[in-house]
């Protein structure tokens, strides 16, 4: 297995964050809102933000994202995260976690020879569009090197030989543990085992080309031609091991006409392949979208 390295990503600052994040999910009950709310304000928090979602108000389940503001977090985490245990954990029952806005969330992104979805994001991380760290870049080709290597990000190229994905897949959790916070599929034409979605122990995002289900496999575009489809699409969702039936994050369309050629439908799709991508890595990033099921919530920028 081979790979091939660009420079290394510049590390963080180290610059504590005053603002955290708070996700509660689970059975929803009467005083959850209020028990959140009181164990924040102990700690002397400041609440700025908070978004909450009730499958059903009569036993369902709840999901809550609270932004708050507490003068040296860091250093008062660790107290914090016991009073929430006592109160949230044990007292109610729910699940929570706590992430500090300022620590980026690390990413690594997949890609093969396509690198329109994959340049936006590296474009937007640079210019802070986005609140992530781009660890690397993993590709099947080595045909994207030169153009990542313009953004300082490492560049591993992992050739799938004579179909042998599993010794790829090998290399890529070698490459992956430890290091990265989710990880993004770029148009990365591969398909994804079961093995590696379990092993890999972190969310994995794709962008598809389409209103799922429709027009699976390859040339997408012209299938669409074909038919004489009047919108195309692309749709943003978690990778399963069921292809392509992931939860949704984010989908959006762009109408075109008869008169489109395929190559119209190409780049205009490119387009909203982009758009979509990015505003479901920036909302994961921001800790806007909670799972439900084969579903999402996606709490509002």
């Amino acid at each position: 297995m081979t790979t091939t390295q660009t420079s290394p990503t510049a590390t963080d600052s180290g610059r504590e964050t005053q603002e955290g994040r708070l996700i509660v999910q689970g059975q929803d009950r009467p005083g959850v809102v209020a028990a959140v709310s009181a164990t924040l304000a102990q700690a002397g928090a400041n609440i700025v933000s908070l978004d909450q979602h009730s499958t059903d108000p009569a036993g369902g389940r709840f999901y809550q994202r609270t932004v708050f503001r507490l003068e040296g977090l860091g250093a008062a985490r660790p107290r914090l995260e016991k009073a929430l245990d006592r109160e949230i954990r044990d007292g109610l029952g729910l699940e929570w976690r706590l992430s500090e806005a300022g620590k980026r969330k690390r990413v690594a992104i997949f890609a093969s020879k396509t690198d329109h979805c994959l340049l936006d994001l590296l474009w937007r991380q640079q210019r802070g569009e986005l609140n992530v760290k781009v660890e690397m870049v993993v590709s099947n080709h080595p045909d994207l090197a030169d153009q990542v290597r313009r953004f300082d990000i490492p560049y591993f190229y992992v050739p799938v030989r004579n179909g042998d994905k599993k010794t790829a897949e090998q290399e890529h959790l070698r490459l992956l543990q430890g290091n990265v916070d989710f990880v993004v599929l770029a148009r990365y034409m591969q398909i994804i085992s079961g093995d590696f979605i379990r092993d890999v122990g972190v969310p994995i995002i794709n962008i598809h080309h389409s209103f799922l289900p429709a027009f699976i496999g390859a040339g997408p575009y012209q299938k669409a031609k074909d038919r004489g489809v009047k919108l195309i699409g692309a749709t943003a969702h978690y990778v399963t091991e069921d292809l392509d039936e992931g939860p949704i994050i984010e989908q959006d369309v762009v109408r075109v006409s008869h008169a489109d050629a395929t190559r119209d439908l190409v780049r205009r799709g490119a387009d909203v392949e982009r758009l979509v991508l990015a505003r479901a890595v920036a909302w994961h990033a921001e800790d806007r979208v909670l799972r439900d099921g084969n579903s999402t919530i996606v709490f509002p920028t």
